[in-house]
């Protein structure tokens, strides 16, 4: 790779050649470029292009890249890995043979996969008179009316002769002029369609880079299988470049891998940011030449550079006549990335010709379900909706709520466009931000729905449980299931008591202003739990003696005495033993006097000797002023704090 480093140029596009083999289309390249694409030997000795080949012009601040793809039936595979990130189809057409089969399917590919902008080369033009000239240009024109290159140039041209190149090269520099510039903003990334070792500099990639941008230093993502790699250089056109920018055609040379690791196929992105799939929904074109295709069809699938077999399976329909279109889920093979937008090529399994395409509008889909009734719904919106309807929809059908990082794999939009569009839809009540750091969206039906739950189990809570203060924090968010995050529950909790429907104190939810109101007979059974601990002193009695004595059934019993352990009129020191509070702070006091008089080290029996007290009751007092931090223990004795 060369060491030479300049910045992009003005402005880069992509040429793509189609047509039939032998129409002339590398010679056609050379004569405009002054370089032959092809590559391989085996491509010089036949004649014909293999694989795909590169070549670089550059006119009045135009860089040009053209992409030469093979003609023969036999390599259409390459074809399509050449014809992704296409700006420009040059089309080319020989004057001594006019339109053949693979003329056809070409064009058609490149129509599928969303080309707009192009010229049609009428090669050879040297061999034939201007009458067969004038009838293939005719030909031509029937051929592409109604097409995306109804009205594009018809250019004769002679790559031996040279004749008609400056009117070709004009009005490729026009079809140039007519595209948008290219936002290098967005997350960078580049399917790779050739990989290679270069002596001194180790594994190369090429391809056309189609969004954001890439430089020396730095890291990216090898898909489908999540490889961290550093960048150590950038080259277009044999040039190195400071960052390539969208529309280039880049090499990268990569570090911590080997070549016989990369293959065509693979994609270098923006590391973190997207996730590989096996399943997308998409808009599916069937060519009017295609068999109807029915349900379960299985097919070559082309994306980019990379290529499987999928399944096809279509929302609300059986079947896809030809020249029809439909909503279809399509199950891969293999993992690829792809993303919303991109354009894809679908060919019959066997034999294999070009049946259709059609473009990614769901790259992390569901498996179809007959239930899903508001799938073709939700699919119309993500084609056609803006963004803040597109980011209302995936929230919508996202159960647990939609995440950051979820709504990059899914949309590749950027940190600054996701969180317009949330702010927009959270100012109309269409979504609910439930978290920002890290941003969590629930669409406001599922928030309501969330809400108008944990007020029903409060108050169902509080109804059965008329004693006890409220319901525990945890106990309520279990309650919801697993269906519910933590953040919502969380936001939805501080909602309702923004709105004062609840109090939440610390571990306790409850009605906002309920209290607890006691019967008669419980605010007599209360005082009379409270007073059988007061009058027992450190010799307390057992739990169940005391509520067995009691006018009201042991359930009513039991939750009375949670009140006054909740309110710490009673204190439990061990499972078994309960105190009453004024009990146990005249026993501190009793320790703070022998302190005084004695010393700080008390032994277990001098402090049974002091309380009055037996075994039973001692050694887990002592434990339960370790805990408070009255005492601490020092091999056999306490050291009195």
């Amino acid at each position: 790779m060369s060491t030479a480093t300049q910045t992009a140029a003005t402005q880069s596009v992509i040429i793509g050649t189609a047509g039939h083999i032998d129409h002339g289309k590398s010679a056609l390249v050379e004569a405009l470029t002054g370089t032959h694409p092809d590559r391989l030997e085996e491509e010089k000795r036949r004649g014909i292009t293999i694989d795909l080949g590169f070549a670089f012009l550059e006119e009045n601040d135009v860089r040009f890249g053209f992409v030469d793809v093979p003609g023969h039936e036999r390599f259409v595979s390459n074809m399509l890995a050449g014809a992704a990130g296409i700006d420009v189809l040059l089309l080319v057409i020989a004057a001594d043979e006019s339109i053949k089969p693979q003329t056809r399917e070409h064009f058609d590919i490149c129509r599928l996969l969303g080309v707009k902008r192009g010229v049609v080369a009428l090669t050879k033009s040297d061999l034939v008179d201007s009458d067969t000239l004038e009838l293939v240009r005719l030909e031509a024109e029937e051929f592409l009316r109604g097409s995306f290159l109804e009205n594009a140039p018809l250019v004769p041209v002679s790559a031996k002769t040279r004749a008609g190149l400056d009117h070709l090269k004009e009005a490729l520099r026009d079809a140039a002029a007519s595209l948008g510039a290219r936002d290098s903003s967005q997350h960078f990334r580049l399917p790779i369609d050739r990989a290679f070792a270069m002596k001194g500099f180790g594994s190369v990639v090429t391809g056309t880079l189609i969004s954001g941008s890439v430089g020396p230093s730095d890291e990216v993502e090898l898909f489908p299988g999540g490889e961290r790699l550093r960048v150590r250089g950038v080259q277009s056109g044999g040039k190195a470049m400071e960052r390539a920018t969208p529309g280039q055609r880049t090499a990268v040379n990569l570090a911590g891998i080997e070549h016989i690791a990369l293959k065509r196929g693979m994609v270098l992105a923006t590391p973190g940011k997207f996730r590989s799939t096996r399943r997308i929904d998409a808009r599916l074109e069937l060519l009017a030449s295609a068999r109807k295709m029915k349900q379960g069809t299985r097919v070559h699938f082309h994306a980019g550079t990379a290529q499987t077999i999928a399944e096809v399976f279509f929302h609300g329909q059986k079947e896809l006549l030809p020249g029809g279109t439909a909503f279809a889920n399509l199950k891969l093979q293999d993992e690829l990335l792809v993303l919303p937008g991109d354009r894809f090529i679908v060919r019959q399994f066997s034999p294999v010709v070009t049946i259709g395409g059609g473009a990614v509008l769901d790259p992390r889909a569901r498996r179809p379900m007959l239930r899903d009734t508001g799938r073709a719904a939700y699919l119309e919106t993500l084609e056609r909706g803006n963004r803040e309807e597109i980011l209302a929809a995936l929230t919508e059908r996202a159960i647990l709520g939609l995440g950051f990082e979820e709504i990059v794999a899914r949309t590749a939009w950027m940190d600054r466009e996701i969180r317009e569009a949330a702010r927009k839809l959270s100012d109309a009540s269409r979504v609910r931000s439930v978290s920002t750091e890290p941003l969590l969206l629930v669409s406001e039906k599922a928030f309501a729905e969330v809400r108008r739950r944990i007020l029903e189990k409060v108050e169902k809570f509080q109804k059965e449980n008329p004693l006890l203060p409220g319901m525990l924090r945890e106990d309520l968010r279990a309650s919801l299931g697993k269906r519910v995050r933590a953040e919502t529950f969380r936001a939805a909790l501080e909602d309702l008591a923004g709105q004062k429907k609840l109090d939440a104190p610390g571990e306790l939810v409850k009605k906002a202003g309920s209290e607890i109101t006691l019967q008669p007979e419980e605010a007599k059974a209360k005082d009379q739990i409270e007073a059988a601990f007061a009058a027992a002193g450190l010799e307390v009695p057992a739990v169940k003696e005391v509520l067995a004595k009691l006018a009201i059934e042991s359930k009513r019993a039991e939750r009375l005495l949670q009140i006054l352990l909740r309110e710490k009129h009673l204190v439990r020191v061990s499972p078994q033993l309960i105190f009453h509070r004024q009990a146990l702070a005249q026993l501190k006091e009793r320790l703070a006097g022998y302190k005084k008089s004695q010393g700080d080290r008390i032994s277990v029996p001098t402090f049974k000797e002091l309380t009055g007290i037996t075994r039973k009751y001692a050694i887990p007092l002592l434990e339960y002023l370790d805990r408070e931090r009255v005492t601490r223990r020092a091999g056999d004795e306490r050291v009195i704090l």
